[in-house]
């Protein structure tokens, strides 16, 4: 991405450096995030997996000092205030989230505790996207998903949750998970997700128009969708794929929607019924 000279969004707390240690599932060292993501998020049964608990700690830095991953720091702010852009333009009124950058662990307010083996995420209550930027080796190392629009897809989905919030979606759909069978919610799940995928390729398409995106970028955002697909995590961790446990779609899915709102730079198309 042409992110250079890019303005970087205030709307981040730095918690990195703060020390804390996460709960890893299968196995040690911060490689094991992978798996856990799938375990935690994506409807594998954590109980088939074994548990350690002891993460590395936290990297320490004495203050001031630069750190390795400053540089991808910067990097997701600059995202950051490109979705500002983007959605300040497409929602009237629009309050954009607050990106939390933190290392192993970290207090989550009305989600609880966030741990770097959950992998980026939303809290609707609180408005805030909490991201370990360790997860971005993982993404490339062992979801085969590299590059920087890579990268910032992770970002866009997040906020494109935070959409979903503002707009009712999120509520909507959480009633309906409250009072449907298990299978339903599900679908209601995989349902809310692609539509997360599908705002973030209205954000790519409105980053290519601000002449922000690179030859290859796209093919990075949709290898990035596909990777995290429920099929691809589910036959990598367990050796089998379960579709009625899907909880975010199929790499085929993932892939189709975040093309979807990117060909159509519209988020009138990302309208899943949810």
């Amino acid at each position: 991405m042409k992110l250079g000279g890019q303005r970087q969004s205030g709307n981040v707390e730095d918690r990195r450096g703060m020390g804390g240690r996460g709960l890893l599932i299968g196995g040690g060292g911060r490689g094991a995030i992978a798996i856990a993501i799938v375990a935690m998020l994506l409807g594998v049964d954590p109980g088939e997996l074994d548990a350690v608990v002891g993460a590395p700690p936290a990297q320490q830095t004495a203050p001031g000092e630069p750190r390795p991953d400053d540089d991808l720091a910067v990097f997701s702010r600059q995202v950051l205030a490109s979705t500002e852009d983007v959605w300040g333009g497409l929602v009237r009124g629009y309050q954009p989230p607050v990106l939390v950058l933190y290392d192993g662990v970290t207090d989550a307010g009305a989600c609880g505790q966030g741990q770097a083996a959950m992998g980026p995420f939303y809290c609707p209550p609180d408005q805030k996207l909490y991201v370990d930027l360790s997860f971005y080796r993982e993404l490339s190392q062992r979801f085969g998903a590299s590059g920087d629009f890579a990268q910032a897809y992770v970002i866009a989905h997040e906020v494109g949750h935070h959409i979903q919030r503002l707009t009712g979606v999120s509520q909507s759909a959480q009633r309906a998970m409250q009072r449907s069978s298990k299978s339903e919610a599900n679908r209601i799940s995989v349902g809310v997700e692609l539509q997360a995928d599908c705002y973030a390729g209205v954000w790519g398409a409105k980053a290519q128009e601000a002449g922000l995106l690179e030859a290859g970028d796209l093919s990075e955002g949709i290898a990035a969708a596909e990777a995290v697909g429920d099929d691809r995590l589910q036959q990598a961790v367990q050796g089998r794929i379960s579709p009625e446990s899907f909880t975010h779609g199929s790499a085929a899915q993932r892939r189709e929607w975040f093309q979807r709102g990117f060909d159509a730079s519209d988020p009138k198309v990302c309208d899943m019924g949810v």
